[in-house]
């Protein structure tokens, strides 16, 4: 028996998944009356995490508005589970790794072993919890509160990325284009991800397959850019020759 936050879950992916489900076919897929349907929808258009329609419900409109941080939060919660189990084997002791702002790095962070003895650095105050639970050093590295993503931006932000340096940097993305491109829905995460990469020895971009042929406002770097892709299912045929031998592909579901 689910908890109606877990069947609530289950209607945000399902909805947006097949970009719209009616009352009763949610109910059947779910095994709840429609009553019950109703109400989570309520629940979840009160949080911004689905739009309801006359006798169902719809994903948000994405084009040109980046997506509720609460509704990516619980989006393929799975699939980036797997990726973090797998991209903590990237961490070893004594080194320096950065962890980006987002969803999925918000996966690996809680996976890291407890006594893991590194210095951490993150723009994201929500991360912390769970990164503060290792033996290591973690450090935030300050700057603007940016609400829409949970995350620190801005010229201070800038500037303590800008004078460090990073063993491995754990990068998340919005798209990534046919040409390779690697892009965020605005130019101060932009920025930060790019110096991110600029200063990291290994760069490690944790992502579902779902990012593939999306385009975000700003773009950072490209697949040539980074070192390991981990994610949650087989690249697109059409992306599999950016991949060369520099730059590994790792997918999760095997």
């Amino acid at each position: 028996m689910s908890t109606p936050e877990q069947r609530r879950r289950s209607i945000t992916e399902l909805v947006t998944k097949h970009g719209g489900l009616s009352v009763e076919e949610l109910a059947s897929r779910l095994d709840v009356s429609p009553s019950t349907i109703r109400r989570d929808l309520g629940d979840l258009a009160d949080r911004n995490l689905i739009e309801r329609t006359h006798g169902g419900a719809v994903p948000l409109t994405n084009v040109g508005v980046e997506r509720a941080f609460d509704r990516r939060l619980v989006q393929d919660l799975d699939g980036k589970q797997a990726i973090a189990e797998r991209a903590v084997e990237e961490i070893h002791e004594g080194q320096v790794v950065f962890f980006d702002a987002g969803t999925t790095t918000m996966q690996v962070a809680k996976e890291v072993p407890d006594d893991s003895s590194t210095i951490i650095v993150t723009n994201s105050p929500l991360l912390l919890p769970e990164l503060s639970r290792a033996d290591g050093t973690v450090k935030l590295t300050g700057g603007e509160y940016r609400n829409e993503t949970k995350a620190l931006v801005g010229p201070t932000t800038e500037d303590y990325i800008r004078n460090s340096s990073f063993d491995v940097a754990f990068i998340g993305v919005n798209g990534i284009e046919p040409d390779g491109s690697l892009s965020a829905p605005n130019e101060s995460e932009a920025k930060i991800k790019q110096l991110a990469v600029e200063h990291a020895t290994r760069i490690v971009v944790v992502t579902t397959t779902k990012k593939f042929d999306e385009q975000s406002f700003r773009r950072f770097g490209s697949i040539a850019d980074i070192d390991l892709l981990i994610t949650d299912g087989r690249v697109p045929d059409e992306y599999r020759d950016l991949f060369d031998e520099t730059v590994l592909v790792e997918n999760v579901s095997g």
